[in-house]
């Protein structure tokens, strides 16, 4: 089957085409973000793998959202993602830090004391959010200032290079679920009227930057993007996603990226697959719900990979058990974030 053949995308080199997708499990230490032994051993559990891209990982204090997540911007975190990229590499796999600033999708609650929760605009999202204190409505954010803004593609440049010092064979841009690049991108987050939003071409001006400044660190062949056309996922609306990610991916084709991560959505009869062929030349890598039989299926000359999430969840071994056409374990719901290790490193191997 293709789906155990070798690839690259830009500098990958993937043993296989069966990709660890990113999720968020909530298992960093609360008051540090630094990454803890249970999400080395995590990892290194999954690393056969043909690559592995981590959960979302904040690049500064104010980029936090949720409790337990990990950071890239300390030398504490930096040291601890060094024995999860070193874990990982002695199995043969490669991974990937996802960079994920959450913007207006937080609480006060999860951050240390002062840290400031901003976005494009000062319009809270609907909705609320887990806590240690229980679930909280979004804050309400703070308008970036210019400054802000500035600081803010900076801080994605340095955890960028802090990514590569701790090990890490590339890094994803995460640019959708409500987060902040998708933040600036949507009209129902930005309503500015400045070189930062407004016009289309003005509110893709900020993910613009972040790619330009994250790619600057070591070549574009070392970063992915992850984006999801009409996902309204944590009050995220734009008047035409249609127009913006047709936009947005004719100028970032060029740049040269390792790979697109397109996350489907048929349930909203959104062909973002399609979509993004039509926009993007590049390798993509496509995601959301396929089996086995079926990402055999969509592979072709673009589409390079399928990255796969619940599944990796209690099956450390899927790429195995779909090689092998053995049976799948299922997933302990009730343990998908709560800190320990039931439900995270307690899953077995089929044997």
């Amino acid at each position: 089957m293709k789906l155990f053949t070798p690839t690259e995308l830009g500098r990958l080199e993937l043993r296989n085409r069966v990709v660890m997708a990113p999720m968020t499990r909530s298992r960093a230490d609360q008051a540090s973000d630094v990454p803890t032994d249970m999400m080395r051993e995590y990892y290194q559990q999954r690393a056969s793998a043909g690559l592995i891209i981590t959960e979302g990982t904040q690049p500064s204090a104010e980029g936090k959202g949720y409790c337990r997540t990990p950071g890239i911007y300390s030398s504490e975190q930096i040291a601890a993602w060094k024995t999860i990229t070193a874990a990982v590499h002695a199995e043969g796999g490669q991974i990937v830090l996802q960079i994920m600033h959450c913007g207006r999708v937080a609480s006060a609650a999860n951050k240390a004391a002062g840290v400031r929760t901003v976005a494009p605009s000062a319009v809270a999202a609907k909705g609320e959010i887990f806590t240690e204190q229980g679930m909280l409505p979004f804050d309400e954010p703070e308008a970036m200032s210019e400054a802000d803004i500035l600081q803010t593609i900076d801080d994605y440049r340095r955890a960028t290079e802090n990514a590569f010092a701790a090990g890490f064979d590339g890094v994803e841009l995460h640019c959708t679920s409500g987060y902040l690049p998708a933040q600036f991108l949507s009209t129902g987050s930005n309503r500015r009227q400045d070189e930062w939003g407004g016009s289309l071409e003005k509110r893709l001006c900020f993910v613009l930057e972040v790619i330009k400044a994250m790619t600057a660190v070591d070549g574009a062949d070392r970063v992915g993007m992850r984006i999801c056309p009409g996902n309204p996922f944590n009050d995220l609306h734009d008047d035409n996603h249609q127009e913006t990610f047709s936009a947005l991916l004719q100028k970032v084709d060029p740049m040269g990226l390792a790979y697109l991560h397109v996350i489907r959505m048929p349930q909203l009869g959104l062909d973002n697959i399609g979509l993004a062929k039509a926009n993007y030349s590049g390798a993509l890598i496509v995601n959301e719900s396929f089996d086995r039989d079926e990402a055999e299926t969509v592979l072709d000359e673009q589409i390079q990979a399928v990255s796969f999430g619940r599944p990796f969840i209690a099956n450390p071994d899927l790429v195995r058990r779909y090689r092998e056409a053995l049976a799948l374990s299922q997933i302990n719901p009730k343990t998908l974030y709560t800190p320990g290790e039931a439900g995270y490193t307690d899953y077995s191997t089929f044997d």
